[in-house]
């Protein structure tokens, strides 16, 4: 019995395993490229910066990145402001109405992104708003705003709602029961939709395409752009996006690290 044991959990370790290595191997590979001399996978000349030192050494690059990161950061903090209302307005409706809006609300999700991302430019076309900075967070919105509301939703069903009861009958008004007694109760829930609105509005180019202003470049633009028509300024730095990748890379595990370590050390305070 104890040898089925032990031979079961060798292959279910092997597995888990196989999944990781195919998740990560990419990416490590990646990363282990980008401290190379050489600008092609496939041979490493020597540990080097190169790529590192060029990525930080070009004014248009780094103004490029900053723009991306801007507009994921504001794309994210406007989808999480917006998912989480819409979260707590589903969670306290009535039953029908809640699947109702459910339902619409997760159409962006299963919905193909090229249908989405033109749906936007026939929009704003029928409207007649041309395409500008608008355009382009309000399309990150559509796509991260439902993924906010699938993070917050199952922490509002985790919660104990008879506190919010209790709150507004011992005297508090339902908005300083809203944001003393619930949104600590799921403020893990926001934070991971507005990382993973980060991460999705970082990662988009089908919708950046079709709703961006003429000039404004993206790391997905750029790099698309770079790898298919050629317009990167140096081959030196098209390869330094792998530095770029990554860095990102590395910000997000130790993110992600340094979350599940705080969410441990206050399960274990509260035990």
């Amino acid at each position: 019995m104890n040898r089925k044991k032990t031979v079961y959990s060798c292959l279910k370790a092997l597995f888990v395993g196989l999944v990781l290595l195919f998740l990560y191997a990419p990416i490590l590979l990646l990363a282990v490229y980008s401290f190379d001399k050489t600008n092609m996978i496939g041979r490493f000349e020597g540990f080097s910066f190169t790529h590192y030192s060029a990525l930080f050494a070009d004014p248009k690059v780094l103004g490029m990145i900053g723009n991306t990161f801007l507009l994921a950061f504001l794309a994210a903090l406007l989808s999480t402001v917006l998912g989480t209302l819409g979260a707590l307005g589903m969670f306290y409706c009535k039953k029908r109405v809640k699947a109702a809006i459910h339902g619409v609300s997760q159409i962006p999700v299963i919905n193909a992104e090229i249908v989405t991302a033109l749906a936007l430019a026939v929009t704003f076309v029928a409207v007649g708003v041309g395409k500008s900075y608008f355009t382009l967070l309000i399309g990150h919105m559509v796509i991260c705003t439902p993924f906010v509301v699938l993070s917050v939703m199952p922490k509002l069903k985790q919660m104990d709602n008879s506190l919010y009861e209790a709150a507004l009958d011992l005297g508090a008004s339902p908005a300083k029961a809203l944001f003393q007694v619930v949104l600590p109760q799921i403020i893990p829930g926001v934070i991971s939709g507005f990382m993973l609105a980060v991460t999705l509005s970082l990662d988009d180019y089908i919708v950046t395409m079709y709703t961006r202003p003429t000039g404004f470049e993206t790391i997905s633009t750029y790099v698309y752009n770079a790898t298919t028509k050629g317009n990167a300024h140096t081959a030196v730095t098209l390869a330094s996006f792998w530095a770029l990748t990554t860095l990102i890379f590395i910000v997000i595990l130790l993110f992600v690290v340094i979350s599940n370590l705080t969410g441990r050390k206050k399960k274990e305070g509260k035990q």
